[in-house]
């Protein structure tokens, strides 16, 4: 059985648990591209309360590349300084530092989800897709060419060079949740009648040819994670049996674990929404392809995180939202299972933590008194 709070190694690098913060957009860099003092506070609180992996929100590999004008980027030399800080901090607080490359794709050039709709024109551009196919009612994408589908590799291996030297240790690539990666994935953006697109080969080729590239240029002991959406939840769309192909193959390149997530593709999506709903996905990867998965998707119950590792469907538990509405979830998770000997409270914020049975009444007492 594996336990919530076992460690989990991959490559050279050792998680404490199996507790992950899942990448999350926070549209707030300012229109560089740089991380922000936001970027440290939001990372670093979710590394103090005690998840093992903590990952950046998806960083654009090129500027183009970006969902909104204010995401953070990461193509170029002027990004590192803040991601240096980022890493270094996070590392401090007990926790690997992580980031997510990214390139959106035809979902490109938009405002932030609270203001919709697209970017003011001063501010935005035309987005690049596999094909001039728009999603829903966003600007109709420039079809790339074979030099821009070789640029955008190429920016990603870049991109994770710099992720090394700004010290993360562990990179995830992102083809998932209908950006540029899953659009080359899915017959329903992939139109193309060349070696990128038509039958699964050509539409894998991208995010095949993207992970060879990264692997590349990336240290042995550092480990490469690829987040996928396993169905687009639409007939006629990317399946769950061809992400198990797909595993396989990221497997065969280098690829140490998948991020199994779901839809974002098509607006006709019809998700099955529920605790754990993108689960399934995930055990069919790690039986069907043989590699170690994270679980992703209303995972919000210790328990529950506890039950999906002991089933043995996954090996990481990655939490989004429950972890914006408490960033402290795993300490609380630890404290909720009986296994704070695993997963201790800081001993800065003990008194902050003796209703939960964690002190004896005589220590209650003297927590409370102020220092002398």
């Amino acid at each position: 059985m594996t336990d919530l709070f076992e460690p989990l190694t991959l490559r050279g690098v050792t998680l404490k648990n199996r507790i992950g913060v899942s990448p999350m957009c926070m549209y707030c860099c300012g229109g560089d591209g740089k991380p922000t003092e936001w970027h440290l506070q939001h990372l670093l609180s979710r590394a103090v309360g005690g998840a093992a992996l903590v990952m950046t929100e998806a960083a654009a590999v090129t500027p183009e590349g970006r969902i909104s004008p204010d995401d953070l980027g990461l193509w170029g030399e002027e990004h590192l300084p803040g991601h240096a800080r980022l890493a270094a901090g996070i590392a401090a607080m007990g926790a690997v530092p992580a980031i997510q490359l990214a390139h959106a794709g035809r979902k490109a050039s938009r405002n932030a989800p609270w203001v919709h709709g697209p970017a003011p024109a001063e501010k935005g551009w035309t987005p690049l897709a596999p094909s001039a196919e728009a999603f829903d009612t966003y600007a109709v994408p420039q079809a790339m060419t074979e030099p821009e589908i070789l640029a955008s590799i190429a920016a990603f291996a870049t991109a994770a060079k710099r992720s090394i030297q700004a010290g993360y240790r562990f990179i995830e690539l992102h083809a998932a949740h209908g950006y540029l990666g899953h659009q080359f994935l899915s017959p329903l953006s992939n139109r193309r009648n060349d070696a990128w697109g038509g039958d699964f080969d050509g539409r894998a080729r991208f995010v095949l040819e993207m992970t060879k590239a990264v692997r590349a240029v990336m240290p042995d002991e550092v480990p490469l994670c690829v987040r996928v959406s396993h169905t687009d939840w639409v007939e006629g769309g990317w399946t769950t049996e061809e992400t198990v192909e797909l595993s396989r193959r990221l497997k065969s390149l280098g690829v140490d674990m998948v991020d199994v997530s779901s839809g974002g593709l098509h607006p006709a999506q019809k998700i099955a929404l529920g605790p754990g709903y993108q689960v399934p996905g995930a055990a069919a990867v790690k039986s069907g392809a043989g590699i170690p998965v994270a679980a992703v998707g209303m995972i919000t119950e210790p328990e529950h995180a506890q039950q999906i590792l002991t089933e043995g469907k996954a090996d990481l538990i990655l939490l989004a939202r429950a972890l914006l509405r408490d960033p402290y979830w795993p300490l609380h998770a630890a404290a909720k299972l009986g296994r704070t000997e695993a997963l201790p409270v800081p001993p800065q914020y003990e008194r902050g933590w003796m209703t939960l049975g964690k002190m004896t009444k005589e220590d209650s007492i003297a927590a409370a008194m102020p220092a002398l």
